[in-house]
């Protein structure tokens, strides 16, 4: 009816985008300058109005996920000034509705279109069911103001009479969405749009009634809760009064378990089944056992911190000046926990800290030698995030209940040791210490391995269940850090769920900054010695690092510093030495004997494991890190001695079948190599590991038994400062290996010159220290003939020649 009688007019006005907002006409509304679509809309409008009479005039248009409405708002700029708090603003009047047409040009930044204006009219007098309208509408607006205590709004609705204007007050709703608006808006027909605007201002007084009718019913709820207290008040009253008649003392039996589970802030299934609990308690006989067992479960319950968290400090630099601060070398570990605090903080600047029921905990390996700090590291953590503390130690536990806890059926039972760390650490979110997980075993109580599987899965622990709790903890927020010295210990399985740092020991470089800065204070301060009265010269702790206690990490080094502080200490007590003091180089020996760990290379030629033929040096990794690996090869009297292979040194499958790899290699291309292999033939050949004791195996050590073999064959003595590593095939091709950057660390350790390793480990040189790969010589090689010529001095004199280039 009145879309037929709207008149049309064209216009070119600049857009003035409306974000998650509608303005419809009649609507007067202040917009923040400070957004540079309002401010470029608004400045277009100026600049085109000081062309024309009267005030500029701008298209508020709604857009929704960057999607711009078909119809929008002509709006003239009133009032330019500055808002309440100060920022530029403009204050915007809606005019009429205005059809958006095709863009266009126009003077500013602001985008530009043609758009038709719809007229809208209404025909008087108004036909009965429309006043009928507005009535119910009038009557509906008016209601919902009273609710509000709005009443100088209700004279202001009352007042309108024009059915477009009535319809378009309703934009002032502050219960509509954004789509609602938007379809009032785009609604042309002023009938049609009142009745939109009626049918939602009915459905939300609806609502409103429904709300008001659940707020009744928790009222009553709650007078019903307080009925119920007063009564177990009374009860505790009377209760009281009998132990009173019955002489015994208050609180001996009966501490209101109710009241303290009613009081403390528990997760809602977890107060269900306390509550339980606490009816069982008053239900059970006072001789009976139940009692005490239900005793000490709301007793553990109550005491976890079920809603504490600490707050992570997310000084992301200050993190990790605290953990150089506390922890030289370890690059890749910061690396981890710098990256893990920078995620979470910004996932919590965006509200992501729990998603799906998952916060954001991390679960990381620290695998690496004994001494290396991954301990200690685990405390510098918990420091560096604000987080506390927890130790759990894993060595030897072979009860899967130690992890799970038990049944309460048992007699004694407790809860698991996460839940214990969880209790001790006052919070939800602590840093718990994982120690020595691989040393986990497992009998006939069951595999505490597989029982960890819960506890360090992201997917899976924050709703993990312990078997004497039997309600679920969340331990999706906890940092676990576990420690091992084996990583082929750790279950396959258990492994996958953790994210893995390897930690193959410190550089003689870094044992003197870890000296320094860390140990010598701290067994300073353990002798009672005063900082200045004992110093040491960096030669001093080199030395110690070097020939004294040559180790990957640096829990030697640390008993050598204390040991040299003690034996001063008491020298001063006994007047033999004044204060202060400096160690030199040159006092160690006096101080705490010989050193125990000379290079093969700084030892007389003649002394030398490899100053006679069939005796090589390779590099090995055990559990305490890489190591330097001597192989002793001979051959046997051919009159007394049988023709074959004989293995010593406690050795694994693996480097038996290396061996016999080898002496086949050199038997078949012996002509090749200018090798007497007549002898191997005749002969049996004798290849021996010292350090008997000590079980090897693995592959790498092939390239060693070959070239001990062909110096003994050759009789060219292997070079002293030539250590080598590598797997070796049947056709001679050298292939990859494992670990290294440890045993690089353990070639250095040593005072090797020369290291040669298989080609196809070239990459991993990416991982040794720059200040390791300067002091040695490395080769990549690709067949064992390239480790002969490197390695084997020439036949003429035996003397040590300049390293060739490997072809």
């Amino acid at each position: 009816m009145a879309a037929e009688s709207a008149a049309f007019t064209p216009l070119t006005l600049p857009v003035l985008p409306l974000d998650d907002e509608v303005v419809l006409p009649g609507m007067v509304v202040p917009l923040d300058l400070n957004d540079a679509d309002v401010r470029a809309a608004v400045e277009a409008a100026q600049a085109a109005a000081r062309s024309e009479s009267g005030k500029p005039r701008v298209l508020l248009v709604p857009r929704i996920d960057g999607t711009y409405a078909s119809t929008g708002v002509l709006g003239t700029v009133e009032q330019v000034g500055r808002l309440a708090d100060g920022d530029p603003g403009a204050l915007i009047r809606g005019r009429s509705r205005v059809r958006i047409g095709a863009g266009t040009t126009g003077p500013g930044a602001a985008l530009w279109v043609e758009g038709t204006r719809l007229e809208e009219q209404t025909p008087e007098p108004l036909p009965g069911h429309v006043t009928e309208l507005v009535k119910e509408y009038k009557a509906l607006a008016t209601a919902w103001l009273r609710k509000r205590g709005a009443w100088q709004v209700v004279d202001r609705v009352q007042a309108i009479d024009d059915v477009s204007a009535l319809a378009d007050n309703s934009g002032y709703s502050p219960f509509l969405t954004t789509e609602q608006k938007v379809e009032l808006l785009e609604t042309a027909d002023p009938v049609a749009r009142l009745k939109l605007a009626v049918r939602q201002l009915r459905d939300h007084l609806a609502e409103q009634d429904v709300a008001e009718t659940i707020a009744k019913d928790v009222q009553e709820g709650v007078d019903k809760q307080q009925r119920e207290f007063l009564l177990r008040r009374q009860l505790e009253a009377v209760r009281k009064e009998l132990r009173e008649l019955n002489g015994e003392q208050e609180g001996e039996e009966s501490d209101d378990y109710r009241a303290r589970v009613e009081a403390a802030d528990l997760p809602e299934k977890v107060r269900e089944a306390a509550l339980k609990e606490v009816d069982k308690l008053e239900r059970a006989s006072d001789q009976s056992p139940e009692g005490s067992w239900i005793r000490t479960w709301l007793d553990t319950v109550l005491e976890l911190p079920w809603n504490e968290r600490t707050e992570d400090a997310y000084d992301i630099q200050g993190a990790r000046a605290v953990l150089d601060a506390e922890h030289a070398g370890l690059e890749d570990v910061k690396e981890r926990i710098t990256e893990y605090l920078a995620v979470r903080k910004r996932r919590g600047d965006r509200g992501l800290g729990v998603v799906g029921g998952r916060r954001g905990g991390a679960v990381l390996a620290l695998v690496g030698p004994p001494g290396v700090g991954k301990t200690s590291l685990g405390e510098s953590v918990a420091h560096a995030m604000g987080r506390e503390f927890v130790r759990v130690a894993l060595g030897g536990v072979r009860d899967e209940a130690e992890i799970r806890g038990h049944r309460r059926t048992y007699v004694g039972a407790l809860p698991g040791r996460i839940v214990r760390a969880i209790k001790e650490a006052g919070s939800m979110n602590p840093v718990i210490l994982l120690d020595e997980i691989d040393k986990v075993g497992s009998d006939f109580r069951g595999d505490p391995a597989a029982a960890l599987l819960e506890v360090l899965d992201p997917a899976q622990n924050h709703t993990f269940r312990d078997h004497y709790l039997e309600v679920e903890l969340d331990l999706s927020d906890v940092v676990f850090l576990a420690t091992a010295n084996v990583l082929e210990a750790i279950p396959e399985a258990l492994l996958d769920r953790m994210e893995l740092v390897r930690l193959d020991g410190y550089t003689e470089d870094e044992k003197i900054v870890i000296a320094r800065d860390h140990l010598l204070p701290r067994q300073l301060e353990r002798a009672g010695l005063d900082a200045g009265e004992v110093t040491f010269e960096e030669g001093a702790l080199r030395k110690l690092a070097g020939e004294y206690t040559r180790e990957a990490g640096v829990r030697n080094l640390e008993r050598s510093v204390a040991r040299l502080l003690r034996k001063v200490a008491a020298q001063h007590e006994l007047g033999e030495r004044e204060l202060p003091f400096t160690v030199t180089e040159d006092d160690l020996r006096a101080l705490i004997g010989r050193p125990h760990h000379v290079p093969e290379s700084a030892q007389d030629p003649a002394e030398r494991r490899t100053s006679v033929p069939g005796v090589a040096t390779g590099l090995a990794v055990t559990g305490a890190g890489g190591d330097v690996l001597y192989v002793e090869a001979s051959l046997a009297d051919p009159e007394t001695g049988a023709a074959g292979l004989t293995l010593t040194g406690q050795l694994g499958d693996v480097m038996k079948e290396s061996a016999q790899i080898a002496l086949s290699f050199l038997r078949s291309h012996g002509a090749e190599l200018e090798l007497p292999v007549a002898d191997l033939k005749d002969r049996g050949a004798h290849i021996h590991f010292p350090a008997g004791a000590v079980p090897k195996d693995g592959p790498s050590a092939g390239v060693t038994m070959t070239t001990a073999l062909a110096s003994l064959l050759s009789g060219r003595l292997v070079r002293t400062d030539v250590a080598m590593t590598g797997e070796v095939s049947l056709t001679g091709r050298v292939l990859p290996i494992g670990g290294v950057k440890q045993k690089l660390l353990a070639a250095h350790r040593a005072g090797v010159a020369t290291v040669i390793i298989p080609k196809r480990n070239e990459p991993d040189l990416d991982d040794v220290p720059a200040e390791v790969l300067d002091k040695l010589d490395v080769h990549t090689v690709t067949d064992v003939r390239q480790v002969l010529e490197l390695a084997l001095a020439p036949a003429a004199d035996g003397a040590t020649p300049e390293v060739p280039v490997a072809a």
